[in-house]
């Protein structure tokens, strides 16, 4: 062991990166992202707390952590890991078994410290280490050891036979590391407790992620699977079967909170998918849903097992696999090399043999159906390392990471539901075997966790009273209402008869589906007079629909007519409701208002001139990561109602969050070619030629629709074939708050003052967050909590000014409340008031009779960008079948413009 005090020409500190951010790039342009280097604005404090509701005791799924009033620090270190010929060891699974070697090993020289390691570049102790820099030789004998991609065929010349053959002579190979340690930085313990009392910490941050990562290494031991912070056991009750080789795996989601009582653990239940252990003919068999082996399409099968782990039927160690051979297994030939059979002949023979041969007759193996399929490759591009199909099994655990389809969708969603009552019981349960009062690390650093569900007060706020059909009041009962049972006319709707009912010819049936859209408006006006109102399309597909893209761009860009698109299974009064809700909506209809807009009475809203903006990005769903992003900003208009909106989408880099074109000015003219723009010229023309002195902008955060599924109902008489690309929307992040209000916000600003330099109106910035785990259970009940409940208090940030909201009626499994994160009020709101409107705004969705779980703003945002990205083709820029682990760089595909939607529905609800 060698050891050095000094800490000149040390590597910088790797980044440390809290574990539910995920890194994008910016689509703004270089000087808006300069601006935003030195923030201007930053998210604002909390003014007061809500008083108005019922009060109610909940209980909530944060667990109180004591932390020490200590001086102490977190001292942080780099790590690097080398092979004796000094190549870089890489990899979280050989990193890990490396440092627990390290800490066994070598206990003395590193003093009784325990080490906190996140399984690549960074450790952490809970004081300093007795050097700066240490190295260390650490000697595994682990057959595993090419778990994780470490696949070493650099003695197998081609063939599995030499590197099986020296196994079974040393079943137990050894593999030497060198691990060096090098002092970066120290963070000091009370910046935890700093922060809690309502401080700025510029290494708050930092503190928490060594907790955090304290609790991963803890679940790393127990050989869970890791994302993020989220951790999945190998236990076979945890998963969920969902077809096509796919399995759901149940484990829990655990993470540290700062929050107004002091520092939390937030623990939740957590899913991901994985591959499903077991022969790998069998998964390709189910996940191509074909009959037998020959039937398997193996360019699909090439990209689909790229990446996965295997273990072989007579060996213990895992490969991770690279490929399939090129001929099958009787035909591939690979150079063996054996000795001479003379006694005392130590000459060494090259022969050619193929895979098969050498299996069953040099192994003496039985392989049953291998000879006429590929080979499995786990060597490198220039050192192929083949075994047959039948010896071959995926190991568990495994994340699948392609796109779902709609039926594993839908089994994984009704699978997954949990009452509260069971969801509390899984958690207390996930707490206990997590068994943290053990962990040496948190005992060292004086933490303990309650095993207690955090007790909290909510308030029930009353739900808004409506205006329905015909100007009628109405009262919602439980976040519902209705209009079963009465007919168009009596929910105020006047339709006529259909002027004219058109079936696609069975000769276009098999043509392109853009040609079919063509050929059936030919037919269309032929029998008309002008062009239609409206059309009401059939299909009897309900999803997969390649017509519905080509369909909607000819109505809603080219022709400019209103088109609703259904594909009844069952037509009852609730579905032919819900229908005529789309529809009237689609023409400019009001399926309800609120009684405060028609007054119009709501505070600050009501008594100037507003604008409510919604906004969105969508991203290509797992598989298509390479497809562009779709960015929606939705607006209200004719103020002041707040009901009535109109949606601006355009396409931008993939995987982009920030919206790029909100202002767009075109260079060398005076003209605006941005999103706002469009918003506010506009709210100007609806709203009495009144500009707004207000302007309420909400945004979403990552993967807040993740369980949305869109709307693809459709189309005229069409039998259809082929996928439609799946969208899921994401949003920014709590690190992205800063580039809102510096970059996004600073777009708006400028489109404004582009307008007129003089205008100058108030803003105020709220996200909408969905992808958070906090949940709220009422205390010895085991129903959801009520439509309205509203928490601003404990469990909220201690500084920030935020607050959950449940403004729906959970009918199945556990309700999950939105987080709102107020950035920036110039409008001068109160809780109770703002609590209030943005609890109206759950109930204006247009298209349902119930209150929902966002403000309707950015619900319309994501079914906006949801529809115009079927106006583009973009299964052909994606490949659906991409390698596990390979990320797709932004930008590197050129950006499609979507056409601009027709004059006539551009200021419609299309979207509904």
């Amino acid at each position: 062991m060698e050891s050095s005090d000094s800490r000149k020409d040390l590597p910088p500190p790797p980044a440390i990166i809290p574990a539910d951010v995920v890194k994008t790039e910016l689509g703004p342009t270089y000087e808006q992202t300069k601006k935003a280097a030195t923030p201007k604005r930053a998210p604002m404090t909390r003014r007061g707390f809500g008083a108005k509701g019922q009060r109610i005791q909940l209980l909530t799924n944060h667990f109180e952590v004591a932390v020490p009033k200590s001086n102490g620090h977190f001292y942080q270190y780099s790590v690097a890991l080398f092979y004796e010929d000094g190549r870089p060891a890489d990899g979280k699974r050989i990193g890990r078994k490396v440092m627990d070697k390290v800490q066994e090993t070598y206990d003395t020289e590193l003093e009784g410290k325990q080490l906190a390691y996140d399984g690549e570049r960074t450790m952490f102790t809970i004081g300093s280490l007795p050097h700066n820099k240490l190295e260390f030789t650490a000697v595994l004998e682990d057959v595993s050891l090419t778990r994780g991609g470490d696949n070493d065929s650099s003695r197998g010349n081609g063939s599995p036979s030499d590197s099986d053959q020296k196994r079974m002579k040393r079943p137990y190979h050894s593999k030497t590391i060198k691990v060096q340690i090098s002092y970066a930085t120290k963070i000091p313990v009370q910046a935890i407790a700093a922060v809690l009392q309502g401080q700025e910490s510029e290494h708050f941050q930092e503190a928490v992620r060594v907790l955090d990562i304290i609790l991963r290494q803890n679940a790393a031991r127990q050989g869970c699977l890791l994302v993020r912070q989220s951790f999945f056991h190998n236990n076979p009750r945890n998963f969920i079967e969902l077809g096509g080789g796919v399995m759901g795996c149940r484990g829990f989601h655990s993470s540290f909170r700062a929050a107004q009582n002091g520092l939390s653990l937030n623990i939740d239940v957590s899913t991901t998918m994985i591959v499903k252990p077991g022969p790998v003919v069998d998964f390709l068999i189910m996940n191509q849903n074909v009959r037998d082996p020959y039937h398997i399409d193996w360019t699909k099968a090439k990209r689909t097992l790229k990446n996965l782990r295997i273990k072989t039927n007579h060996s213990n160690t895992e490969y991770k696999i690279t490929g399939l051979s090129e001929k099958s297994c009787r035909e591939q030939i690979f150079s063996l090399n054996q000795r001479s059979g003379r006694v005392g002949d130590g000459e060494v023979q090259t022969i050619e043999v193929t895979v098969y041969d050498y299996f069953v007759n040099h192994r003496n193996m039985q392989l049953k159906y291998s000879a006429d399929f590929p080979c499995i490759n786990v060597g490198k591009p220039k050192r192929p390392s083949y075994f047959p199909l039948e010896l071959c099994n995926l190991v568990s655990l495994q994340r699948y990471t392609k796109a779902l389809s709609n039926l594993q969708r839908a089994s994984l969603v009704e699978k997954s539901r949990q009452k509260p009552q069971e969801r509390m019981r899984s958690l207390t349960d996930a707490l206990r075997s997590s068994n943290y009062d053990a962990d040496p690390m948190l005992r060292s650093s004086g933490i303990s966790i309650s095993p207690q569900f955090t007790q909290v007060e909510g308030r029930v706020l009353s739900a808004p009273r409506l205006k329905v059909g015909n100007g009628e009041d109405f009262f919602p009962r439980n976040g519902r209402w209705n209009f079963n049972n009465k007919c168009g006319d009596m929910k105020g709707m006047s339709i006529s008869n259909p002027f004219e009912v058109f079936e696609e010819s069975p000769q276009c049936r098999r043509e392109p589906a853009p040609v079919r859209v063509e050929k059936m408006f030919e037919v269309i006006k032929s029998k008309l007079p002008g062009p239609p109102q409206f059309l009401l399309c059939i299909l009897p597909e309900r999803k997969n629909s390649e017509i519905y893209g080509p369909w909607k761009r000819k109505n809603l860009s080219e022709l400019g007519i209103v088109t609703q698109c259904i594909a009844p299974t069952k037509v009852n009064d609730q579905y032919l409701t819900n229908v005529l809700l789309k529809i009237n909506a689609k023409l400019g209809g009001m399926n309800s208002l609120l009684s405060t807009e028609h007054a119009p009475s709501i505070p600050l809203v009501s008594k100037r001139p507003t604008l409510i903006l919604g906004m969105d990005v969508s991203h290509g769903s797992p598989g298509h990561s390479d497809v562009p992003s779709i960015a929606a900003v939705v607006s209200s208009r004719q103020w002041p109602l707040i009901s009535r909106y109109r949606a601006s989408v355009r396409t931008q880099s993939q995987k982009v969050e920030m919206i790029a074109n909100l202002f767009k000015p075109v260079a060398g003219t005076a003209e605006d070619q941005g999103i706002i723009r469009e918003s506010l010229v506009d709210f100007y023309s609806s709203s009495g030629k009144r500009k707004p002195d207000q302007i309420i902008i909400f945004r979403t955060t990552p993967s807040c629709f993740s369980n949305f599924t869109p709307d693809f109902a459709a189309i005229l008489t069409f039998p259809c074939r082929g996928d439609v690309t799946e969208w899921q929307v994401d949003g920014v992040s709590e690190s992205q708050f800063s580039q809102v209000l510096n970059i996004e916000l600073e777009q708006i600003i400028e489109a404004c003052k582009f307008l007129d330099e003089n205008w100058c109106p108030k803003f105020m910035v709220i996200i909408a967050q969905k992808n958070h785990h906090t949940k709220f259970f009422q205390s010895g009940s085991p129903d959801n909590v009520p439509p309205g409940t509203v928490i601003d208090s404990k469990v909220c940030h201690p500084r920030n000014n935020d607050f959950y909201m449940c403004a729906q009626a959970g009918m199945i499994g556990t309700t999950r409340p939105t987080h709102y994160h107020v950035l920036h009020d110039e409008l001068g709101f109160s809780a109770d008031d703002l609590q209030e409107l943005v609890h109206s705004l759950s109930y204006v969705y247009q298209r349902s009779t119930t209150a929902v779980s966002l403000v309707a703003p950015v619900c319309y945002a994501h079914l906006a960008a949801s529809q115009m990205a079927q106006f583009i083709k973009f299964d052909d820029l994606s490949d659906t079948s991409s390698s596990h682990g390979e990320v797709t760089i932004p930008g590197a595909v050129p950006v499609p413009e979507l056409p601009r939607l027709h004059d006539n529905v551009s200021s419609s609800m299309f979207f509904c």
